[in-house]
């Protein structure tokens, strides 16, 4: 099995997958996995899989070579021949995704890779999109039974709430912490709207609950379904409002050098809501891969909040009991990316019949 590591993308987190990247390079050196670094303007490169991190801060890294991404028959990563020789595609059998938000994350590049006819690990493009899509998330988990806190699209022409403030805001479309307000006033909330840039394409507006904490959980699906220990991250700052983008990834490590009580001191029954909420959300938002759920939670209270398709590091620090080795767990991504395709286009109904039967087009549109 020839494996490929794609990290960057023009995501805010960036920097991040770049992080995360690097550390399944490191993992899968065995392997001699190819390096994909992708750019914040859009472009691919291959990359030395011993490259540090330090040699993106000016951007591409020396020594590296841009590559293609082409769909189709015969589609895949294609590096250019040169002036005389012929273009050659990289030999790829599989593609682990470290591409944290953006494109990486909600769909798109899942759906190019499929059309590339290349494997790759990480969420569906259908599993993808509802896990990037906070609005429709909600509703599916409240759909399911499951606790969550009231929610609501905040729109310019929003002019009442069903609950009071204090609020949260957050992008609709958007991973991690990034762009999250806390505002006082409904007021307060629309102004927002216009001066958050992650607020553009969408805005949900949640109760802000300061008595509420951070619980999380991580889940694999192959070849069975498979829960970590939970994780109370901690904030940096007792003074914050929520867990931040700097306590979760500021630290050198992405999410393994964040600040937490692992396993987290809680309740057995709130342990084992959290593990039922996990494996009803497994199935009901086609996780695929490795995914990390978060929670809102007291010692009397347990929401679910949102779910992370391709989190930080990919959650192997929340594998603790039994331990699970980077290795074993990237193993794990690679053989259910081959065994479990994301999606196989099929043509099968499109026999002619309708062409047959259509007649004049130019009659149609008399």
């Amino acid at each position: 099995m020839t494996t490929a590591v794609l990290f960057g993308g023009p995501s805010p987190e960036h920097d991040v997958s770049i992080l995360t990247g690097l550390q399944a390079l490191r993992a899968l050196a065995d392997r001699r996995p190819t390096g994909i670094y992708w750019t914040t303007t859009g472009a691919f490169f291959t990359v030395a899989p011993d490259v540090e991190a330090e040699a993106f801060l000016e951007g591409v890294p020396r020594g590296s070579s841009e590559i293609t991404l082409r769909v189709g028959e015969g589609g895949g990563f294609v590096a250019p021949g040169g002036r005389l020789g012929r273009e050659r595609r990289l030999d790829v059998d599989v593609v682990v995704l470290a591409t944290h938000g953006g494109p990486g994350e909600d769909g798109t590049l899942q759906a190019a890779l499929d059309l590339a006819g290349l494997a790759y690990t990480g969420p569906t493009v259908a599993g993808a999109a509802l896990g990037m899509d906070k609005w429709a998330f909600g509703a599916l988990a409240a759909q399911s039974g499951l606790p969550t806190l009231a929610r609501a699209l905040l729109t310019p022409a929003t002019s009442t709430l069903a609950f009071e403030g204090p609020y949260i805001l957050k992008p609709r479309f958007g991973g991690s912490s990034i762009g999250i307000d806390v505002v006082a006033d409904l007021e307060t909330a629309r102004a927002r709207l216009s001066a958050n840039a992650h607020l553009a394409r969408g805005c949900v507006i949640e109760p802000y609950r300061d008595d509420l904490a951070d619980l999380q959980i991580a889940v694999t699906t192959y070849p069975d379904v498979r829960l970590s220990q939970v994780e109370r991250p901690l904030r940096r700052s007792s003074a914050a409002e929520i867990l931040d983008y700097r306590d979760k990834y500021v630290g050198g490590e992405g999410m393994v050098s964040a600040p937490r009580e692992l396993p987290a001191v809680i309740s057995t029954e709130q342990a084992s809501l959290i593990e039922h909420c996990a494996r009803v959300l497994a199935e009901a938002a086609s996780v695929r891969g490795v995914a990390r759920i978060d929670f809102l939670a007291n010692e009397r209270e347990l929401y679910v909040n949102e779910i992370n398709t391709i989190p930080g590091s990919l959650a192997k620090h929340l594998f603790v009991d039994p331990p699970l080795a980077f290795t074993s767990l990237l193993t794990g991504l690679l053989d259910e990316a081959l065994a479990r395709p994301a999606h196989r286009y099929s043509a099968e109904g499109a026999d002619g019949s309708v062409l047959r039967s259509a007649g004049s087009i130019a009659a149609k549109l008399a």
